[in-house]
């Protein structure tokens, strides 16, 4: 229809701008700040160009809902305050039709945003890091791979000493297996100086080791050699574990949340980040919903009522958001329920705000 190309034009313009402008600011406060840096370790434009490309993914992951905000209530707003929008209800447009091109749009971008933040952003700030470590000395890996322990199933728990992740070896191996989750009695125990991962057969070897057997009162002891090891994780989950977590993809990340769960980790925290990230691109289809009606309507103040509502919005989501998942961690509600709760809030201000708007 020729009124929604209109419409959308209109919005998709205001939104790249919006995004664009913001970037611009984002990465020169941030050129202020690191110039000190990049000028002690006489890092190149190249380098610096290379740096802020790498960088401007992680930007647009925080920034396109706050566009979509903006462009929401600057379109609509320039619309209304042009009287276009008062034309179209005397035509017979009513704002519920007028929103669904804007709506479509939200919500497609809200998909391709979760793939974008969940693919694409974290191979950049792995690129990005790599910069980091190697021209400004700073830290951003996430530990380092020793003494390593992990309850590999509700009768097992397993030590590592020391992990070399490029020779694939593990020193100074500990298994240990008991009788039962409820009632646990320790079976037998194998203690080895090393352990190798065979990516052939995707298996862990001991080249020597020494199984003690608890029967009774007796010990039981075996030498092993070149004995394949009861273990389940395998080398590049132990790996994942050194690796900032901004730099794994949704299905590392749920992967190393698992990993740091077997490991005995209490994981609520980073699994309510870890929903919360799939959560939070939809609200480009959300502040939609909200920011639509409310521009609709011909205000007193222009363009400061919208910046001022822009700024409201998104500092109530963002608070909203960060208290909930805070106090979430100490609930037992379920973490995609603490997740999503801002999204679900605000959804129901969008329709309340939507109801009451005259259409």
């Amino acid at each position: 229809m020729l009124l929604d190309r209109y419409v959308l034009r209109q919005f998709i313009l205001t939104l790249i701008f919006a995004v664009a402008a913001l970037s611009l600011i984002f990465i020169l406060v941030d050129l202020l700040e690191s110039l000190d840096d990049f000028i002690d370790q006489k890092a190149s434009a190249s380098i610096i160009t290379t740096y802020y490309v790498t960088y401007l993914p992680n930007i647009f992951k925080l920034l396109v809902p706050v566009g979509m905000l903006l462009a929401s209530l600057f379109s609509v707003g320039r619309l209304s305050g042009a009287n276009e929008i008062t034309a179209m209800r005397s035509g017979g447009q009513s704002l519920f039709r007028f929103m669904v091109p804007l709506l479509l749009l939200g919500a497609a971008l809200s998909v391709g945003q979760i793939y974008f933040n969940g693919w694409v952003v974290p191979a950049a700030n792995a690129k990005k890091f790599v910069i980091e470590r190697t021209y400004f000395a700073r830290s951003n890996s996430g530990g380092s791979l020793s003494q390593l322990y992990f309850r590999d199933s509700p009768v097992r728990n397993v030590s590592i000493a020391a992990y070399d992740a490029a020779a694939r070896q593990a020193r100074t191996v500990s298994i240990e297996n008991y009788s039962s989750e409820a009632h646990p009695r320790l079976v037998s125990r194998i203690d080895a100086p090393l352990m190798q991962w065979d990516s052939v057969r995707s298996v862990w070897n001991m080249p020597t080791a020494v199984r003690r057997e608890f029967r009774g009162d007796s010990l039981i002891m075996t030498e092993l050699r070149n004995d394949v090891v009861p273990f389940s994780i395998r080398h590049d989950q132990i790996v994942r574990l050194q690796r900032n977590v901004e730099e794994l993809t949704f299905p590392e990340l749920r992967d190393y949340i698992e990993t740091m769960k077997k490991g005995g980790k209490d994981t609520r925290r980073q699994e309510i980040e870890y929903y919360g990230q799939w959560a939070f691109p939809v609200a480009n289809a959300i502040v939609v919903l909200i920011a639509v009606p409310f521009a609709s309507v011909r205000r007193r103040g222009g363009v400061a009522v919208h910046i001022a509502a822009a700024m409201g919005i998104s500092f109530a989501y963002i608070a909203f958001t960060k208290i909930v998942q805070s106090v979430g961690v100490s609930t037992d509600y379920d973490a995609v329920l603490v997740a999503w709760s801002a999204n679900a809030l605000f959804l129901l201000i969008g329709i309340v705000i939507l109801v009451r708007t005259r259409t």
